[in-house]
């Protein structure tokens, strides 16, 4: 941990010098001169004293809950980038209530602090349920530790709507409306990743992460790096005709020396989750071609919503669906999903176009006939 110091320069005003034991954590002196200043014997004793009680904490507050779960096999069991997102919503946990005792997690009053704390931050509905989800991991964590009793983020509903999104799926006009937006923005071969994602479900980690070596003879096999019920499924793609086509256009993308991922960004690089799907890429192509999903608010009012990336494993779901001919049973398989969430997919988007198809037919068969008979 690195001492923090703070320069605080007003106009007419002396600097004052603000030294923190480290970040974001307890001031330990304060200076009025124009020169960062020297630590004194009692700053030095009070960094001490900090960093000492951040490393061991009192047993007794959330705090040192929060610090033995970051230490935890639980913990180093989560993926990188679950461990990033939740650690940001750790922090907030810990400035809201790290200095509380841990006893107070026993009383089902604090239900209603914890749905307070999520309502303040209603502004960023999704932020405001990870919240609450985090500190229901870390409830979790203590009653299996015997640190509480109870876990009163159990049961509390979220703000965010648009967490349900089985029936959702990007369609031949989206992915067309895709391609000309990121050739207008010069990033064609974000593009490529779309159409992969379309033929295998593949989620953004497992695109870039793809290479040539999980290509087999008759599949893709690749272990996940997104786990399910805490485990990495082995995921198992069929090399299908479409996908064997689209995989010799990749092999033609220029890459760097010693590249071996399937796709590649414009520079002849690996890309990084982050790269691909961040605001100057993926999700900048998506808003410029305004691909986005419409549905009715609670009110009857159309409201929009963007498409993610994620989407298109229900694209990828009815290619197996109708181009394929796949049972719901063996779609789930591949997919990692219930037969349910694919039947979900089936009915709104493969056979209700086939019912529509089929009367569409029906009633031009009986203007023919109508036509014939009124000629007759």
């Amino acid at each position: 941990m690195a001492i923090q110091f703070i320069k605080r320069s007003r106009p007419g005003m002396p600097i004052t010098w603000y030294v923190y034991a480290y970040k974001r954590g307890p001031l330990v002196m304060k200076a009025v001169q124009p020169k960062k200043p020297l630590l004194t014997a009692e700053a030095h004793a009070k960094v001490a004293e900090a960093i000492q009680a951040a490393n061991c904490p009192d047993p007794r507050i959330l705090r040192s809950l929060i610090h033995d779960w970051r230490i935890s096999p639980e913990w180093k069991k989560l993926a990188d980038s679950t461990r990033q997102v939740w650690g940001l919503s750790l922090d907030l946990i810990e400035k809201r209530w790290g200095d509380k005792p841990i006893s107070v997690w026993d009383d089902s009053r604090m239900v209603g602090k914890v749905v307070k704390w999520r309502d303040e931050r209603a502004a960023t509905p999704r932020s405001a349920d990870m919240g609450v989800t985090v500190l229901r991991e870390l409830l979790k964590f203590g009653r299996l530790r015997g640190r509480v009793r109870i876990n009163v983020a159990e049961g509390i509903p979220h703000l965010y709507k648009g967490g349900n999104r089985a029936d959702i799926i990007w369609t031949p006009e989206d992915m067309e409306a895709f391609r000309l937006a990121a050739v207008e923005l010069k990033r064609p071969l974000l593009y490529d990743g779309l159409r992969l994602a379309a033929l295998t479900g593949l989620r953004r980690a497992d695109l870039v992460s793809l290479t040539w070596d999980h290509l087999g003879e008759f599949a893709i096999v690749k272990t996940a790096l997104k786990k399910s019920r805490g485990k990495r499924r082995k995921v198992v793609i069929p090399m299908t005709d479409d996908l064997e086509k689209l995989l010799a256009e990749l092999r033609n993308r220029t890459r760097k020396e010693g590249v071996n991922t399937v796709l590649v960004n414009e520079r002849g690089r690996s890309w990084t989750a982050a790269g691909f799907g961040g605001s100057m890429s993926f999700g900048l192509v998506r808003d410029t071609a305004r691909i986005v999903h419409v549905e009715e608010d609670d009110d009857g009012q159309p409201s929009e919503r963007p498409k993610h990336l994620h989407d298109v494993r229900g694209t990828f779901c009815t290619y197996l669906l109708t181009e394929c001919e796949l049972t719901d049973e063996d779609a789930a398989w591949i997919m990692g999903w219930s037969p349910a969430r694919v039947g979900k997919i089936r009915s709104t988007y493969v056979d209700s176009a086939a019912v529509v198809i089929s009367l569409a037919e029906r009633m031009r068969a009986k203007q023919v006939a109508k036509q014939s008979e009124a000629g007759g």
